[in-house]
């Protein structure tokens, strides 16, 4: 409500029902103005004239309930309802003169008359509910027929914007590629109305024809270019390869359309690639041998063969100078070699050999090897991609396209190899070629590149025979050495059984990551003659501790080089360290014999007749004991410094000899200590010379003054 408002005052005091106190509230509080709507004008007449009823005026003045009265009313009315239908029904209709019979024709004339109205409609309702069906029918037959029709219509129409952009674009821009794939699809359309022999399809088939041939045109004169384009010097061709596999549908649409276009294009692009490939990777190789190590191995260099052998060959030959290690290899030692295969560097660039030779560097054949084959996979990879996607080719088709790229390259390197390895005397260059195309072959075999796999195969059948052959040639060596013909006799770990150790730690170190049994076994071979060889360079000494000098100075040797490399549980290093300790143990007893030899024997037989209980054999050496005791009391000293320093100038490992120091000096306070022990039997208790015995604990500390520290 606002301030002078107006309101029906009938609606109002409807309002005034549902609003209750804040309706007369907001009405006293706005001072609203009033009237009758005309609505309510014609209610309240209404009223007025109900109220002048007679019988409502008798029944407001007697006070009578207005539902009770109503219910009455109702009542009385149902009761004349049935009295009249009871009056009907008893009347005579039948009769014609009778008012009723009048009636009742009227009444069935009206009924029938009504009942044929029905019928009609009826019908008419039947006839419209089938022509509504009928109807719909038709129209969504022609909805269907209208969509074919209207994509007929869409792709048999040629638009002037195709046929202007097929005959002026450069092929190379979007919009010439956008209206080729819409050609392509006209062209299979047209196609396939062909088959149904529709008419329409006669109407633009001559142009449609005559824009298939321009684009085949254009398209092969634009691939052609690019494909000639590789064909000039110091042209990188993975640029226009890139080029190419942008626009890889034009070549999609000529094997759909013009098949000996496609093929010509083909045949063209493996000859010109072919020949490339073959071009480069032969300048490459021969450009890479020339940076390759001046000095290498040959027959000569043979683990077993002595070093006068070559010195002879060399002095006879003239040649008196020590070649630059630059132009030298090593034969059995791996050095840094074995680094080629860490990933950086089996992974990394090639050489560039124009660089390396202009720097004057030389590299081993491995090395030139690497980087020949990760060229051969790098580019074989990326060729075998190329052409599966470019030329849509896989499985066996992809494989016979890329042997006709790749075949004559790959030939010519199997041929320029196995004229390598024919002559290679280098077994440590050829494992590590070896091992070379073990990771290759995983690395593509990872990318799920499976052309060179067969290559890889073959490189092998090659390397592994020539591996296997030096490998025996150098067994034979040392088999057949003769230690009277190696010169003089000398104690120090001998050349023949470092070359061994060398080279046996460098195939082993490089044989963990692709084990292969043949070669342990020939690995075995080896072991067995180099073993056999140190007992026959042992044996030319005269004395047995000078024997075991030169055993365990070339053991320690052996397993000091193989431990640097080698796994520490591998059969090499566990069958020398029990040889070491073997000859260890029997030249510490050799040495403690010549000062000690008299106590330690008689400690031995003691012992032993302890075990049997007839130690009273010995009661009547008392002469013999106390010789023993005061010996030891006014030597021991002495004798234990000069073992030290014999032992000292015997190893050239000093890490060894104090070892060996310690185990002798061990030894003898166990002897010492079982000195004691039968000494104090009760067979030797009278003895007044066991108080002369130096007291154990004593000893150990003086032992320990001569242990010496490195």
């Amino acid at each position: 409500f606002s301030m002078g408002q107006t309101f029906c005052i009938h609606c109002l005091g409807s309002s005034a029902m549902r609003t209750g106190e804040g309706f007369f509230s907001a009405w006293s509080e706005l001072e609203l103005e009033v009237y009758f709507c005309n609505p309510c004008v014609s209610v309240l007449a209404h009223i007025q004239a109900n109220l002048e009823d007679d019988l409502v005026k008798e029944a407001l003045k007697t006070g009578v309930d207005l539902r009770q009265y109503s219910k009455q009313v109702e009542s009385e009315l149902q009761r004349i309802e049935q009295a009249s239908i009871k009056d009907y029904n008893q009347c005579n209709c039948s009769c014609p003169g009778s008012i009723y019979y009048f009636t009742c024709m009227r009444m069935e004339g009206m009924l029938s008359g009504f009942q044929s109205d029905l019928w009609s409609i009826s019908s008419e309702i039947q006839t419209l509910q089938q022509q509504s069906v009928s109807m719909s029918v038709r129209l969504k037959n022609r909805q269907a027929v209208r969509s074919h029709l209207s994509q007929l219509v869409d792709e048999l129409v040629v638009p002037g914007a195709m046929i202007s952009t097929i005959l002026d674009s450069p092929v190379t821009e979007q919009e010439f590629l956008e209206q080729l794939h819409e050609l392509n699809n006209k062209i299979n359309f047209a196609k396939e109305l062909s088959f149904r022999e529709t008419l329409a399809c006669s109407d633009i088939q001559d142009i449609v024809d005559r824009l298939k041939l321009k684009a085949v045109s254009k398209i092969r004169e634009f691939i052609l270019q690019k494909i000639y384009s590789f064909r000039k010097p110091m042209t990188n061709y993975q640029i226009p390869q890139n080029t190419l596999l942008k626009y890889r549908f034009f070549y999609q649409f000529l094997l759909a359309n013009e098949r000996t276009v496609a093929k010509e294009i083909r045949d063209e692009y493996v000859d010109t690639m072919s020949k490339i490939y073959y071009s480069y990777f032969k300048s490459y190789s021969s450009r890479l041998l020339k940076v390759q190590y001046e000095e290498v191995a040959d027959k000569d260099d043979l683990m077993g063969v002595e070093d006068t052998a070559k010195k002879d060959i060399l002095h006879k030959s003239g040649f008196f100078s020590k070649p630059s290690l630059k132009s030298r290899n090593t034969i059995f030692t791996l050095g840094q070699r074995g680094t080629i295969l860490s990933p950086a560097e089996l992974e990394g660039p090639i050489l560039v050999p124009h660089t390396a030779q202009r720097g004057d560097c030389r590299y081993p054949y491995e090395t030139l090897f690497r980087s020949q084959h990760f060229g051969l996979l790098d580019n074989g990879c990326r060729e075998f991609l190329f052409l599966c996607d470019f030329f849509m080719v896989t499985g066996n088709s992809a494989l016979d396209l890329f042997n006709c790229i790749m075949g004559k390259t790959l030939a010519m390197f199997l041929k320029s190899m196995s004229t390598y390895v024919s002559d290679c005397y280098d077994s440590i260059a050829i494992f590590l070629c070896i091992h070379i195309i073990l990771r290759f072959r995983a690395i593509t075999a990872k990318r799920n590149i499976p052309v060179l796999d067969k290559y890889w195969d073959a490189v092998l059948e090659l390397l592994w025979p020539r591996f296997e052959l030096i490998l025996e040639m150098n067994i034979h060596s040392i088999r057949s050495t003769d230690p009277q013909r190696l010169g003089v006799l000398d104690t120090r770990p001998h050349y023949i059984t470092r070359r061994y150790a060398e080279f046996s730690s460098a195939i082993v170190s490089i044989n963990q990551t692709f084990p292969n049994e043949k070669t342990h076994t020939l690995l075995g071979q080896l072991q067995v003659e180099v073993e056999n060889f140190v007992l026959k360079m042992a044996a030319e000494f005269p004395s047995r501790r000078d024997q075991l000098i030169f055993l365990i100075n070339n053991y320690d040797m052996l397993l000091g080089v193989l431990m640097e490399r080698a796994a520490d549980d591998s059969k090499e290093v566990e069958g020398f360290q029990q040889l070491l300790l073997a000859r260890t143990q029997e030249f510490i007893e050799e040495i403690l014999s010549a000062p000690f030899g008299g106590m330690i024997a008689f400690v031995k037989e003691a012992e032993a007749l302890m075990e049997k209980g007839q130690l009273d054999r010995l009661k009547n050496d008392e002469a013999r004991i106390t010789q023993l005791v005061r010996g030891f009391s006014s030597s021991w000293k002495q004798s234990v410094e000069a073992m030290s320093q014999e032992v000292m100038r015997s190893f050239t490992n000093f890490k060894n000899g104090t070892s060996i120091i310690q185990g002798a000096l061990t030894q003898l306070i166990q002897y010492y200590h079982g000195f004691h022990k039968v000494l104090s039997q009760p067979t030797f208790r009278a003895l007044t010379v066991r108080s002369e015995l130096i007291n154990l604990h004593h000893l150990m500390v003086e032992v320990k003054k001569h242990k010496p520290n490195f």
